[in-house]
């Protein structure tokens, strides 16, 4: 389980004032216990089916498991992981449901998503960021800085910005209504334009 790993730090603790063959000892369990976290991970992800969707904005990919929706992202947008590993599908549930509800939204018959997410693929850190992002309401935008004070890390906007760039849902978890300072449209991982026509979007319906 990835929140069961120590971390480097924590073994480097560890290993201080501890003798050369405990030491390596440690060493080597961390570095077993990262490839079988990695092992793990990777099986996990050969298990999620996909579809492809196409919207005013160009073809999105949409990936699920039994669980949950792990991702939904444009075409060659930035941080995108190789989603040919996975299984098309057409008829897995939730592929189904968020099929359906982002075409209902991009024909501004729907503001809210009713979707089960999986955002466990990133770090504490960034998943507390992606789930402050649910808060912000259609219509309206937030700032790095806003979000930075909402998880208590006053002082992390700009890693809160690299965090929102990792998004793995975008527009059901709406990392395009973060703006910078006095609204400057800031990078978007699904490209600018795509950001001012999502914001365009919402401000209509």
């Amino acid at each position: 389980h990835r929140g069961c790993l120590p971390t480097l730090e924590t073994v480097a603790k560890l290993c201080s004032g501890s003798g050369l063959e405990n030491t390596i000892t440690l060493i080597a369990c961390y570095v077993y216990l990262t490839r079988a976290r990695a092992l793990f991970d990777m099986k996990k992800m050969l298990a999620w089916v996909r579809c492809t969707l196409d919207t005013p904005l160009g073809t999105m990919t949409l990936a699920a498991h039994d669980t949950g929706l792990v991702w939904a992202g444009f075409d060659g947008q930035r941080h995108a992981p190789d989603t040919t590993a996975w299984r098309p599908s057409q008829d897995h549930p939730m592929l189904q449901q968020a099929n359906e509800q982002l075409q209902q939204y991009f024909a501004s018959e729907r503001t809210l998503f009713d979707l089960v997410l999986d955002l466990g693929g990133g770090t504490a850190f960034q998943q507390a960021v992606w789930k402050s992002l649910l808060d912000i309401a259609p219509g309206t935008t937030s700032s790095y800085g806003t979000i930075s004070q909402r998880i208590d890390k006053p002082s992390a906007a700009r890693a809160v910005g690299a965090a929102i760039g990792r998004n793995p849902i975008s527009i059901i978890v709406p990392c395009h209504r973060v703006v910078g300072a006095h609204g400057a449209m800031t990078g978007y991982a699904g490209g600018i334009d795509r950001k001012i026509a999502l914001l365009q979007l919402e401000s209509s319906i």
